[in-house]
């Protein structure tokens, strides 16, 4: 196993982001359409969140069995900034694969953004890494 490779070299680069001005119907429809699990929230170019595909599900009360419309109601009530992690942990795209490992064996986190300097350049997924792990096998 490569002991210093990147994490831009397993990252998705230029990922979907959302603007903090974005509605969480908005968003909503993303995860829906794009098949996107997180998606860094900016202001700008600047990573000032994430948001999760369960921070969604938490405040909308759906289940994959019921009627979408009945339960989405909180959508219009709170912003992104109100259901955002918004001390987000990031990653620089030089920084290593075992570095963002560290990151994740902390805790519940399973996707870091990727940055060159301050701009969103990249997520990188605990997937990702599990995947690159496989490849090294």
């Amino acid at each position: 196993m490569k002991k210093r490779t990147p994490v831009s070299a397993i990252m998705t680069a230029n990922p979907q982001t959302v603007n903090v001005t974005n509605s969480l119907r908005e968003v909503h429809a993303l995860f829906q359409e794009g098949g996107y699990h997180h998606l860094p929230v900016v202001s700008g170019n600047k990573l000032i969140g994430i948001i999760s595909k369960m921070d969604i599900e938490r405040i909308s009360f759906v289940s994959q069995y019921q009627d979408e419309s009945v339960n989405t109601t909180m959508y219009d009530v709170l912003s992104i900034e109100q259901v955002m992690t918004k001390d987000v942990e990031a990653i620089q795209q030089n920084q290593t694969i075992r570095d963002a490992s560290v990151i994740f064996s902390k805790g519940s986190i399973h996707a870091l953004p990727v940055l060159e300097n301050d701009k969103v350049v990249g997520i990188v997924t605990t997937t990702d890494v599990v995947k690159y792990l496989l490849d090294q096998l």
